[in-house]
């Protein structure tokens, strides 16, 4: 029998912004997310994960974020799985151009953990939203998301943190 190996989250919040900001002008962007499942729409060259299996697996649902004015260039990928009482992040990653001291634009990774935020509370799960964190960076997410560490390397956020990050992220 395959065991499904979970693999733990190494994002960074760089920054909570209300969409994404341009780190070098500072000027801000309209975002939007969208469900993805052409894999042709997704470089495997331009991504660390492998996004193409993540949108063929159907347990899960893939989405991108973009900008409001350039649906086409795809700033990061964020796949969730529904489990019935809330949301798990499985994968979350902003794109190349966004990573790093050179990276064009902030608040992607933060941008997409909102989302999933906003989709647990569109499916009833009080904006409930789990993950599992690299060890060093269990505090980061504490202390950027409110993450709370539930077991092992395990996080979720709540319904009161989740509530903050998606009215910063999403005109509700």
């Amino acid at each position: 029998m395959n065991k499904k190996v979970e693999i733990p989250l190494d994002f960074e919040i760089d920054k909570l912004t209300n969409s994404i900001e341009n780190a070098i002008s500072g000027e801000v962007f309209d975002t939007f997310v969208s469900q993805i499942s052409a894999t042709n729409k997704i470089k495997k060259s331009e991504w660390h994960f492998n996004w193409q299996d993540e949108i063929k697996d159907h347990s899960k649902s893939v989405y991108c974020l973009t900008t409001q004015n350039n649906l086409d260039i795809i700033q990061g990928l964020i796949s969730l799985i529904d489990k019935g009482d809330h949301i798990f992040m499985d994968l979350i990653e902003s794109a190349k151009f966004n990573k790093g001291k050179d990276k064009l634009y902030k608040g992607v990774a933060g941008n997409l953990v909102a989302f999933a935020c906003k989709t647990s509370f569109e499916r009833g799960y009080d904006g409930v939203v789990s993950f599992i964190a690299k060890t060093q960076l269990i505090d980061h997410y504490t202390q950027t998301l409110g993450a709370k560490l539930f077991k092992g390397n395990r996080m979720y956020i709540d319904t009161k943190e989740a509530k903050i990050l998606t009215t910063k992220y999403f005109k509700l």
